[in-house]
């Protein structure tokens, strides 16, 4: 299945199954709040079914422990059915009687199903989250590891947010499927069973009461429960409206922009609008069916006055006792809750299966750049590091223009090749071919002859580096940040590293020195520093080809000498390819080659260009070419 990730519904948030969650403890599980089906979830099936014979096939292996949680719903649900006869035993004989051995065995046998079941639930529990967990951590990695493997416009296409919900808020959203919904919807069905029996068991003409009186009150509910449901669908829209302000309104980006921008009044005022309108839903929600509720408690009060009723007149007693009529009330009370949970069946298998589909769909997403199969064996170390283009094209979509067309060049080992042109001219895209972030769409680019496609992803980034504009440190140590370049690294190649990328100075002043933490992005750095601590784990990983994409354009003057100063060291002896936007960092460069429009239109050194009075030196504002 080729799926299209960006096309799908997308769910703000995780949705449990069963509305408040099912209890799995003891094996009595409740069905929380009555469900319809998401009318989301059914547009999610229509897009990427689930065959059930792939759900089950996750639980492949676990056949012992799913049979004994099995057993022991059943058994817990069958014990427990002992109560109500105990207390008869109790009321009618044990204690009119004065039956003291009677009585002892009674409330023994009380206390030992409690217990029995008790300790039932918490191994049902045990097991079944057990169960749930392995299947959730082996889904989970297995997707994470999976979405790794995309390519860069794999992650360009799909909305923010839309992988991090599906690797957090679906996973956690099939916990309660894998470890409750399975188990609470037997707990329910074993028990409505057991306790029906029962209750015909003591009094068949108090079950047929029981028959007209249930169903309006199981309606009356769902009744409410709907009424509700869409004032709390209103309540989760706005909380997420809140979550959304304060995620942008105070994170590092989204304070900086309040700051400059003078709209923290604004932000402030926004906060409490959508807060005040938090207020009225909840004061609609505990209203909500005010009236339908009172109706229904009154119903509730009604069921046990008239079993009480029927009970006591000579006509339909039946000559029942006060223990049988105990016992049946005891009953009639607790069979309410497992019929509510298996009327949510149908919406709970609904809202199940679009949880697995939205997990599956990004599993079965086919990697724009995938891995070969059988990759060439390239030792990096013996790498040259000669590149070529070989008729290289490339479009980002099938239906979309040619972002590059027809490139022939060659960067021979140790050289240099600086990239120049407009804005759009197709540089960053030739460039990131080299680093395979994408495939071209025809022609092969190589690295000593091979081509890239062929190299294993890990060997490939052992040989290729890339410096970009845009840097990105994670949420740690610098020490940490550099580690990722090369996790066997001592203390000394680490230092070396930064003195290599001049920031070694830097790093020694700080109290905690390579101990200190970046913050969000880096945050706690400037750019150049940034840029040069970023520089440091490219040394570290000593790529034999270097990918510079712009990596100076954002800086100050003075920023940038001594970001190129790291650069200039970073590029000894390497195979070069820089994107340039001041052409005075190519000037050395042994070829440089001006595109437009994604094709190549001029070659040569600086000076043989600037000769040529063309394109490169109108970039260069020669005014002879200027005024022309």
């Amino acid at each position: 299945m080729t799926a299209t990730p960006h096309e799908a519904p997308n769910h703000t948030g995780p949705r449990l199954p069963g509305g408040k969650g099912l209890g799995i403890g003891g094996g009595r599980g409740g069905g929380g709040g009555p469900m319809q089906v998401d009318p989301r979830d059914r547009a999610q099936l229509e897009i990427a079914p689930v065959p059930l014979t792939r759900v089950t096939g996750l639980f492949r292996g676990f056949g012992r422990p799913i049979g004994i949680v099995t057993a022991i719903i059943v058994v817990t649900s069958v014990v427990s059915m002992a109560q109500p006869f105990l207390v008869r035993e109790v009321v009618d004989k044990a204690i009119p009687q004065q039956d003291v051995r009677l009585l002892l065995l009674s409330v023994g046998a009380m206390l030992a199903v409690a217990a029995s079941t008790q300790v039932l639930g918490v191994v049902q529990t045990w097991m079944s989250t057990g169960v749930g967990q392995r299947v959730m951590h082996r889904l989970r990695t297995d997707l994470f590891a999976h979405l790794q493997q995309q390519s860069l416009g794999f992650f360009t296409r799909t909305r923010a947010g839309e992988v991090q919900s599906r690797l957090t808020n679906d996973i956690n959203g099939m916990q309660g499927v894998v470890t409750t919904t399975a188990t609470s919807i037997a707990s329910n069905l074993t028990t409505a069973i057991a306790t029906s029996v029962a209750m015909v068991a003591l009094s068949w003409r108090l079950s047929l009461l029981s028959l007209v009186v249930i169903p309006p009150a199981v309606w009356m509910t769902r009744r409410v429960a709907l009424i509700r449901r869409e004032v709390t669908a209103r309540q989760q829209a706005r909380r997420a409206d809140l979550n959304v302000q304060i995620e942008e309104g105070l994170s590092v980006s989204g304070v900086r922009l309040s700051k400059t921008l003078g709209a923290g009044r604004r932000h402030a005022d926004r906060f409490a609008s959508t807060s005040e309108e938090l207020v009225d839903l909840e004061l609609r929600s505990q209203l909500a069916g005010r009236w339908r509720m009172a109706t229904m408690q009154v119903i509730f009060a009604a069921i046990p006055a008239l079993i009480y009723l029927v009970a006591g007149l000579p006509a339909t007693s039946g000559g029942m006792t006060i223990g049988t009529l105990i016992a049946f009330t005891t009953l009639q009370a607790g069979i309410f809750r497992p019929l509510m949970g298996l009327l949510n069946v149908g919406a709970q298998w609904v809202s199940s299966m679009a949880l697995f589909s939205r997990v599956f769909e990004y599993l079965d997403l086919i990697p724009d750049v995938a891995a070969p199969l059988a990759p060439v064996s390239l030792d990096p170390a013996g790498v040259r590091g000669e590149v070529r283009f070989e008729n290289v094209s490339f479009a980002y979509a099938a239906d979309s223009p040619l972002a590059v067309a027809d490139i022939d060049a060659v960067v021979p080992a140790g050289g240099s090749l600086a990239l120049v042109g407009h804005t759009g001219s197709g540089k960053s895209t030739l460039a990131s071919l080299v680093a395979r972030l994408h495939d071209p769409t025809s022609g092969r680019v190589t690295v000593d002859g091979v081509d890239l496609r062929d190299l294993d992803p890990e060997v490939l980034a052992r040989i290729v580096g890339v410096v970009s504009q845009e840097t990105y440190l994670v949420h740690a140590s610098i020490r940490e940040n550099l580690l990722l370049a090369a996790p066997e690294a001592t203390e000394a190649e680490l230092w070396q590293a930064l003195g290599a990328a001049q920031v070694a100075d830097l790093v020694a002043t700080l109290p905690e020195g390579l101990d200190t933490v970046v913050g969000a992005r880096g945050h706690r750095f400037s750019g150049g520093e940034q840029q040069r601590i970023a520089i440091a784990r490219t040394i570290l990983r000593n790529p034999r080809v270097l990918v510079l994409d712009e990596a100076t354009s954002a800086l100050d003057n003075d920023t940038e000498r001594a970001v190129q100063k790291a650069l200039d060291e970073l590029v000894r002896g390497r195979t070069t390819i820089t994107i340039a936007h001041r052409l005075s960092t190519i000037e050395d460069a042994d070829e440089i080659a001006v595109l437009d429009h994604g094709r190549i239109v001029e070659r040569g050194t600086h000076r043989k260009l600037l000769d040529l009075e063309g394109r490169y030196a109108a970039l260069a504002g020669i005014p002879a070419y200027a005024t022309a």
